[in-house]
């Protein structure tokens, strides 16, 4: 007489390959696209956009100077009133999709104009390195080098090389 034996059956369970992590959305979306949060994202906090320039009429000549607008926290590159600036600065230039093609005067290392002409954002941006200090450590940065207005001379005195 023959017995017969239940053997259990197990099954395996193969994982799932793991999900590629989606693009980030700066590399995604156009700059006309992005939302309000991600828009403000890109900014580095470099503080470079926030120094004084000059521009030469004649010329169209813009020249970076170290002197820093009144409202930028030397300290932190961060502007002490950013949602009211334009209140106190009325000069205060708006940054947006369209404005930011049309701004020569940008730093080279700005995401916005890095994105608008096709590039990437480097390394030390906080959206990619996850620490917004690196563009300070990595001498990016206005910090320890742009000097408040009230200790600034004739500003042709303060022109600079460095945030271009």
């Amino acid at each position: 007489m023959c017995t017969l034996q239940s053997v259990p059956i197990v099954t395996e369970t193969i994982p799932a390959a793991p999900a590629e992590p989606p693009e980030p959305f700066w590399k995604r979306l156009r700059l006309e696209e992005m939302s309000a949060a991600e828009w403000e994202s890109l900014c580095d906090g470099c503080g470079k956009c926030c120094l004084e320039k000059i521009e030469h009429a004649e010329t169209a000549l813009i020249e970076f100077t170290d002197v820093a607008c009144r409202l930028l926290d030397i300290g932190t590159c961060r502007c002490r009133h950013y949602g009211e600036r334009r209140r106190h600065v009325p000069n205060c230039e708006q940054l947006t999709p369209s404005s930011v093609r049309a701004f020569t005067w940008l730093p080279s290392t700005c995401a916005y104009r890095l994105l608008a002409q096709g590039r990437d954002l480097p390394w030390w941006h906080p959206l990619v390195s996850g620490d917004p200090e690196l563009v300070h450590t990595q001498g990016i940065s206005a910090r320890g080098r742009a000097v408040p207005p009230k200790r600034r001379q004739r500003l042709e005195h303060h022109i600079v090389s460095w945030p271009a």
